[in-house]
């Protein structure tokens, strides 16, 4: 139903950048005015525009997933145009108010040509850095401590990934990039906190070859993840879904492929680790896979765990902080989030969790989120990273403390 709103918007919000910038290009040079380049404008414009709904509409090829990549890379683009020439617009209407020379500086013809050009190096810096960085995958440590003893373990070294979001954007080549940088850290646990997918797995490109690149991850314990709200078949126009909920159920291939990548996926089950630690992986908060909602709650499945032992909790969405501290979880491991992914949503994301990345202590329970080493939507970060966390987790015998 939010289509129904978003559409009509979008449409509006590109007619207005269209004439905005038409504007510009004639008070540049009256070569502009031409039909001979307005027509050509209006169309090449267009087509960008509608790569959104081109890419939906297509059925799955080589060509569908071309126009998906470009709308990906479009959509990051356009957001930027548009954040940039609202904000110039602004200010003009604030600045009509001064008077004299001021005035005058600011809306004579030189002035204007300059801001049009001012914003065009904006917008191209902005979305061709972000085009790039978002293929550069970061290396963000911490260091924790759990009170409790691990076995005859002191140390436990894992590596926390999430937000693949393999398809359209993200391949073998990022994940070689991935996989590189996870080996470098000697892990002795890797865990996949969900979003291996982007929705569809037509558009993973050789997926044999990715899943054995994955496969190559090294740690003592293996490997162990989550599925993510991503992670099912759904169809999707300019982000949103248009599938009916008990259409969004995971494609079998998602699961044959983990088991290829040598990923244990945990859907809302327990692994003891060595009779020394616990990974619980719960099913994702918005879409478990089935058509549903439902899920385990934190008491139903960490209620029958030995709590002298840490618990390590790895899902997708980084929810339910107080009711995992309640049940005796000691970590919360997720993702989810990118951090905003792109400048302004890094300093805006969080007003909407209250781990939105990054490391939070919650009465015993202590939450780490990653940004994640894929991107949804725009094919960019900007203002943020893509990235692995390596985390050293320290365990604290208190009753030996307390001696």
């Amino acid at each position: 139903m939010i289509l129904f709103l978003i559409i009509p918007i979008y449409i509006v919000l590109n007619l207005y950048i269209l004439h905005r910038v038409h504007k510009w290009l004639t008070a540049c040079s009256q070569h502009f005015h031409s039909k001979w380049f307005v027509i050509p404008y209006i169309t090449v414009y267009t087509l960008l525009a509608l790569t959104l709904l081109f890419a939906f509409l297509l059925p799955s090829s080589g060509f569908q997933i071309f126009v998906k990549r470009l709308s990906n890379y479009w959509l990051g683009t356009f957001i930027y145009i548009l954040m940039f020439v609202a904000i110039a617009d602004i200010l003009r209407l604030i600045l009509k108010r001064t008077h004299g020379k001021l005035h005058d500086l600011v809306f004579c013809k030189v002035s204007y040509v300059f801001v049009g050009i001012l914003l065009t190096a904006l917008v191209a810096s902005f979305s061709v850095y972000g085009a790039v960085h978002a293929n550069r995958v970061q290396v963000n440590p911490y260091d924790v401590t759990i009170k409790k003893t691990c076995g005859d373990m002191s140390d436990l070294k894992v590596v926390l990934i999430a937000d693949l979001h393999l398809g359209y954007s993200f391949g073998n080549r990022q994940m070689v990039q991935m996989v590189e940088k996870v080996n470098q850290q000697d892990a002795d646990l890797i865990l996949v906190a969900g979003d291996i997918f982007d929705n569809e797995y037509e558009a993973l490109q050789n997926p044999d070859q990715i899943a054995e690149t994955l496969s190559q991850m090294k740690s003592t314990y293996g490997t162990y993840g989550v599925f993510g709200n991503h992670d099912v078949t759904e169809r999707l126009l300019g982000g949103f879904s248009v599938s009916p909920k008990e259409d969004e159920v995971r494609d079998s291939r998602f699961d044959e492929f983990a088991k290829k990548s040598n990923i244990q996926i945990l859907d809302d089950e327990v692994a003891c680790i060595d009779d020394a630690f616990y990974i619980v992986g719960r099913m994702d908060a918005s879409k478990p896979g089935d058509g549903t909602t439902n899920r385990m709650t934190p008491d139903e499945i960490l209620g029958d765990l030995d709590k002298t032992k840490p618990i390590i909790v790895v899902e997708h969405q980084p929810k339910q902080l107080q009711e995992l501290a309640d049940a005796g979880a000691d970590m919360q491991l997720a993702g989810h989030t990118h951090d905003g992914q792109i400048f302004p949503g890094n300093l805006t994301i969080e007003l909407m969790w209250e781990n939105a990345c990054g490391y939070l202590k919650k009465d015993d329970l202590q939450s780490i989120v990653t940004s994640g080493v894929g991107v949804w939507g725009p094919a960019m970060r900007v203002g943020t990273d893509s990235e692995i966390c390596p985390i050293t987790i320290h365990f604290e015998n208190t009753n030996n403390s307390n001696k």
